[in-house]
């Protein structure tokens, strides 16, 4: 039978009905049918499908003796999808996803339940789980009045073919020259060796040098003072460093030499084919000598000894932030340990058991000399165990599995998601752990915590990747110190200090900011609402509307400093208002300060209401003045102080952060100010969090997203080691002694509603906030952002969500649980200067929130600077103390793991 005269009999049978409708109004659609031409069933002879297998037969489950109530929707009020009638052979159509907004359309009665939240991108779903960074050291590591420290070493890129002992640095050129710097002297190169004019044989046109290190010296020799260089044409050259002559060749290999290794006295060269030349003395280099011979896989993309073992790795593994790049069965990348230093030199092939890139890095940590750290593309560690157990999982029967010289296999015992991009490179100095980014940054973990912290991260490379970070054991001895090296794509050189001196002695110093401070106290009065699109001329009806504004301007005795917090000032389902308020967003404020015409009428309306109801509630001989206003799309931010103590405010800054749909659009964010007022540097943050009763990750990592944001503000124009902490510059929102961080932060109570009203009415507060999401998060959560924020005692009923108007709570046909979505926190690097006042609600009902307001009495220091200079000088003297016990210890680890 042609296509063209198909059995209309055959076509009726293939026709598919359309789905009956759905009952209920504003559901989806039908689907369209789907046509197939007659010529799909040509290849079978027949114009029919062939038949199905014929199903098992089965008795019916038993009826429920109550009989279902007709209707559209299911119990938990979504209507059931309609019918799909897929023929065979038919393309699927694409799954139906549920969308992950930021409304409310989430809430119900049963929202509470955190299983029902849809599932977040992977990626998404670890921001929140990623190390905390919010208590760290943004200060760089140098080494102050110290050559190291001003050191511009130029090293060709990508390959970054350099090494350093003391001193003493090694760098090959892009060609075929070699550098020598004696940087006691200068960072001028003391030594240019063109291997041109070698007295040696070449394979190739120009020799050029591929990989290098120094090796240990004999008695009587320096240590660090002898270089050994492998060549792309295989050869093994041995350099005196101090005079720039080469010592001893050997032409080892018949491929270019990839890595050259120190373990003890030994070196190690391993070239591109796989093959490894073990010298057990450098002696061996000489014409008699005989390396060990050892088989490795060829073209090792990774290559480091730990603990006398030999780690190699190769492979793309999962890729570079895939979630299921292990396409074609390959579960990860390849990694391979090798017994390098026994007879017969076993490799074992080890996994580890999660889905991860390609090795980039690995390092092990003096203060846990047990275990083995490498770095893959993704941003994932993975921890091994060089004495694993049997509870380790290290062999199927649960026994360890072992070398053949007895020696067991190490196990992969964790993996730690640690950052969003690619960790590129690692080394362990003391008890941190260095990683470095793509981005330029250097990143020191504390691992022994749970989870993993941030304790240290600054900018080493600009913005261009850090492509190999090593710790120079040599330099405890000739300098005594601990240099840690970086090399990055901007083919530079930089020296850090390994044991993060300058940290320990600022801390050390903000401890007795008693001896070189006076302080005094200043009130602050902050004030949050959710005006639900109210416009102030809305605050009628009742007293408590009315005299809502001088309520809260008359709750705290003449407050220094007065801030208002509003959100959804505008009304965000309004389209074109909210497009309005994007397009001019760059021009809401004048070069005065003042509200612009051209934004929305609701700013400045509010603007206006305030600055009057202050004027007005305010003594005349003590006005007040606007010291910051800013807005993003429906927040509102409006900041007061008195006029007598503007001229106290320095390095004033403010600044939004946008979080919805995912950073791109304002209606979620917040919106930062800051100023320093004395030498106290104080932060105040308007937030408003994601929605919905089940989205607490959502609002989790809206938190990450405005604590660590590292360009929220600009950086300080003043001394940023007396205001600010941590070594910040005031860029990031945690650099500030003082932060203060309020809004709809739209954290829910996880009980049904009718449990809640409950509990309200019989005054059960307690009980209720036993379920506040955002207190079982700061109990339950160790990565939770706000762990470290201080909230004072919540003695009034939640604040949302209301019928306007009236005192009940939501009667709407989502009837959505009240909650205190409303709040205000605080933290302080000093707990004791911050002293809460008062914590409150008001009763203004022309929105769906209540406002509340809190009042603070904050102390802040000014500093005498000379003597705080003497304070320094004492720490200093205690940390050279210090420093001679960390290096003692560092050393030993480096001796009795052959580092050194």
């Amino acid at each position: 039978m042609s296509e063209g005269s198909a059995d209309p009999t055959a076509l009726a049978l293939r026709r598919v009905p359309p789905p009956p409708p759905i009952a209920s109004s504003g559901g989806p659609p039908p689907l369209p049918r789907r046509h197939r031409a007659s010529s799909e069933f040509k290849e079978t002879g027949s114009a029919l499908p062939p038949p199905l297998p014929t199903r098992p037969a089965h008795d019916p489950p038993p009826v429920a003796s109550v009989a279902a109530k007709p209707s559209s929707r299911v119990s938990n009020g979504i209507a059931p999808p309609p019918t799909r009638a897929i023929g065979l052979n038919d393309k699927l159509p694409p799954p139906r996803r549920r969308s992950f907004g930021d409304s409310d359309d989430s809430d119900s009665e049963h929202a509470g339940n955190e299983r029902t939240q849809p599932s977040m991108p992977r990626l998404n779903r670890a921001l929140e789980d990623l190390p905390d960074s919010t208590h760290c050291s943004r200060r760089a590591p140098v080494l102050p009045n110290y050559i190291f420290a001003r050191a511009r070493i130029h090293v060709a890129a990508p390959a970054c073919v350099a090494a350093a002992a003391g001193n003493h640095v090694a760098v090959a050129g892009h060609h075929h020259d070699l550098r020598v710097y004696d940087l006691s002297r200068g960072d001028s190169p003391v030594f240019t060796i063109d291997l041109k004019d070698l007295p040696i044989e070449r394979r190739g046109k120009e020799p050029r040098i591929t990989a290098m290190e120094f090796r240990m010296g004999e008695a009587g020799e320096e240590d660090g003072g002898f270089l050994w260089c492998g060549s792309k044409d295989g050869h093994v050259w041995e350099f005196d460093v101090q005079r720039g002559a080469l010592v001893r060749v050997r032409s080892a290999h018949m491929h270019p030499v990839a890595h050259v290794l120190r373990h003890g006295r030994a070196m190690i060269t391993l070239d591109d084919s796989g093959k490894a030349s073990v010298w057990k003395d450098y002696h061996d280099l000489n014409a008699g000598g005989q390396p060990r011979i050892a088989r490795t896989a060829d073209k090792q993309g990774f290559v480091r000894i730990f603990s006398g073992l030999l780690w190699t790795s190769s492979g793309s593994g999962a890729g570079s932030g895939s979630s299921n790049g292990a396409a074609g069965g390959q579960r990860g990348p390849t990694i391979r340990v090798y017994d390098i230093f026994s007879l017969n030199c076993t490799a074992k092939l080890v996994t580890p058991p999660d889905l991860l890139g390609a090795v980039t890095s690995g390092a092990m940590l003096p203060s846990q000399p047990q275990l083995v750290y490498l770095g893959h593309e993704g941003g994932y560690i993975s921890c091994w165990s060089l004495s694993p157990s049997a509870t380790d999982g290290a062999s199927p029967n649960g026994t360890p599995d072992l070398f053949d010289s007895g020696r067991p296999v190490p196990c992969c015992v964790q993996v730690v998601k640690i950052s969003v991009s690619d960790v590129l490179s690692l080394e362990g100095v003391v008890d941190k752990l260095w990683m470095g980014s793509r981005k330029g940054t250097i990143t020191a973990y504390d691992v022994e915590t749970k989870p993993w912290t941030i304790t240290n991260m600054w900018q080493a490379h600009g913005e261009l990747p850090v492509l190999k970070i090593f710790a120079d054991p040599f330099s405890i001895g000739k300098s005594q110190r601990l240099h840690v090296v970086s090399l990055g794509r901007d083919e530079q050189m930089r020296f850090w200090d390994g044991l993060l001196g300058t940290d320990w002695v600022e801390a050390e110093v903000q401890k007795r900011e008693a001896e070189f401070s006076t302080f005094r106290d200043v009130n602050v009065l902050i004030c949050s609402w959710n005006t639900d699109a109210q416009k102030p001329e809305a605050l009628t009806g009742n007293t408590e509307n009315v005299n809502f504004l001088e309520n809260v301007l008359h709750s705290v005795d003449s407050p220094d400093i007065i801030v208002f917090g509003f959100q959804e000032l505008i009304d965000l389902e309004n389209r074109s208002l909210t497009a309005k308020t994007v397009l001019l967003g760059n021009q809401k404020k004048k070069t005065d300060g003042t509200i612009s015409e051209k934004v929305s009428r609701s700013y400045r309306m509010w603007h206006e209401r305030l600055v009057h109801a202050v004027r007005l509630a305010m003594p005349v001989d003590d006005p007040y003045v606007v010291a910051h206003t800013d807005s993003l799309v429906g927040l509102f931010s409006c900041i007061f102080v008195r006029q007598r103590q503007k001229h106290l405010l320095r390095d004033s800054a403010i600044t939004a952060v946008k979080r919805g749909m995912g950073g791109r659009y304002g209606n979620k964010g917040a919106i930062v100010a800051r100023f320093v007022i004395d030498d106290s540097s104080l932060c105040f943050i308007n937030c408003h969090l994601a929605a919905g009763q089940s989205h607490t990750t959502a609002r989790n990592q809206d938190l990450v997203a405005i604590l660590e944001d590292g360009t929220a503000l600009p950086p300080s124009g003043i001394d940023w080691a007396l205001p600010y902490v941590g070594g910040g510059d005031g860029s990031m929102i945690l650099d500030h002694e003082i932060c203060f961080l309020g809004g709809d932060l739209n954290y829910r109570i996880d009980q049904r509603r009718d449990v809640v009203i409950n509990a309200i009415e019989s005054q059960e507060l307690d009980f209720l906030l036993n379920h506040d999401q955002l207190r079982k998060q700061a109990k339950h959560h160790p990565g939770f952002r706000l762990r470290s924020f201080t909230e004072a005692p919540i003695t009034f009923a939640p604040t949302y969500k209301y019928d306007r108007r009236t005192s009940d709570y939501d009667t709407s046909e989502k009837r959505r649980a009240p909650a205190w979505c409303d709040r205000i926190l605080y933290r302080c690097r000093d707990p004791s200067r911050v002293r809460a006042l008062h914590y409150r609600r008001y009763e203004a009902n022309v929105s769906d929130h209540r406002p509340i307001s809190a009042a603070f009495r904050v102390t802040v220091k000014s500093i005498h600077h000379e003597a705080r200079a003497a304070v320094k000088s004492d720490v200093q003297t205690l940390w050279r103390e210090r420093e001679l016990g960390l290096l003692c210890s560092v050393q030993d680890f480096y001796t009795s793991h052959h580092i050194l």
